[in-house]
């Protein structure tokens, strides 16, 4: 059975990665929002590069992003660069791992399809409500003490507790440049995890239709 015939709206699929060169614009936006959360200025980094560089796979391209992220954050770091410069690609940087929801966000809509699979174990109900305010309040502490980043882990199955932890240590430790990469290898060890799922859904789903 040809793909054609399997339902998009079931399931969403990434495009053959030797196709993404050929795309239109919009295709390969939809393809970045399915593996990172939408960002206009993520869009805009990595269109040029999907158009550049022929990837080999979806691991390829996204350590090709991680790569040029990293190289931002190091320019960033850099007191050789000066800082009007510093600025200018540091708000890009920032809006990026900005797009992030909060971790345990309450408010369902504000997360992608991908964000509420990952974070539906953190918002199950056998967490106490000091727990969740607990919470809350450390989105909140570390939204000030980093300011413009959001918290950003591949949750990765584990209990809301671990990573709370997490978030404590990384608040205690207060390096803004130290956060903003942690956040960008989190982003991309998330948007691996999700292209690894959605390449195997949409495997079963032509097996499961030629059966």
């Amino acid at each position: 059975m040809s793909h054609s015939h399997l339902n998009p709206e079931a399931t969403p699929f990434l495009p053959a990665i030797t196709s993404l060169p050929t795309l239109p614009d919009a295709a390969l936006i939809s393809t970045l929002d399915l593996l990172f959360e939408p960002s206009p200025e993520l869009h805009a980094l990595a269109l040029p590069t999907l158009r550049t560089i022929s990837f080999s796979s979806y691991p390829d391209l996204i350590s090709t992003i991680r790569d040029e992220l990293l190289a931002i954050a190091n320019a960033v770091a850099d007191p050789s660069v000066p800082e009007t410069e510093k600025e200018n690609i540091k708000r890009p940087l920032h809006a990026i791992l900005g797009s992030h929801p909060r971790l345990g966000e309450p408010k369902k809509e504000t997360l992608s399809a991908q964000s509420k699979k990952e974070q539906a174990h953190l918002n199950a109900a056998g967490d106490s409500e000091e727990v969740k305010e607990d919470l809350r309040k450390l989105n909140k502490q570390y939204e000030e003490t980093f300011p413009g980043l959001r918290y950003v882990v591949w949750v990765n199955g584990r209990p809301r507790t671990e990573i709370m932890v997490d978030m404590r240590t990384r608040i205690v430790r207060g390096d803004l440049r130290a956060e903003e990469r942690e956040g960008i290898k989190a982003m991309c060890d998330i948007a691996a995890d999700r292209a690894a799922k959605l390449l195997k859904s949409a495997q079963e789903a032509v097996e499961h239709s030629s059966a």
